[in-house]
């Protein structure tokens, strides 16, 4: 299975620079995708219920500190994602890529899996509630992340 390493390299190869902030949510939502669509995950690592959204603590670590990320920052390895990883991933940049990690974010805090996951917090408390991968695949498979057409 791949890493949530693998799925943001190859992240940062189809999008190029981004924000930390984007590279999380598509990250996330490909996670998403995958998980309504696959019914399987793409990676076993969790997402907690941040203040900004969705955030896995083990991708952050490897992006601590910076604002901008580019390939060369976490460089793709061939062979690290199958063929059917790799077309979810490219389905969920092709449609939300043109999104701000700010309007991505906003996004997340919209829909229940976050918002769940947080309870009665304020948006400004801090949160490390995992998101529950069952929650993500439920609420999901109701709500597409990608709209087909």
């Amino acid at each position: 299975m791949a890493t949530v390493r693998d799925v943001a390299a190859y992240i940062l190869h189809e999008c190029n620079v981004m924000t930390t902030m984007k590279m999380q949510k598509l990250t996330f939502y490909s996670q998403a995708e995958s998980l309504a669509n696959r019914q399987i995950p793409l990676f076993t690592e969790d997402f907690r219920a941040w203040r900004n959204g969705p955030v896995c603590v083990e991708l952050f670590n490897l992006h601590k500190g910076r604002f901008l990320i580019e390939p060369k920052d976490l460089p793709y390895r061939e062979g690290s994602l199958s063929d059917e990883e790799r077309t979810v991933i490219k389905r969920v940049c092709e449609s939300l890529s043109k999104f701000s990690g700010n309007q991505l974010s906003d996004r997340t805090h919209s829909e229940s899996p976050w918002k769940d996951a947080r309870g009665e917090l304020r948006p400004d408390e801090p949160c490390a509630t995992v998101i529950e991968k069952s929650v993500i695949q439920q609420y999901y498979m109701k709500h597409p992340v990608v709209q087909l057409t």
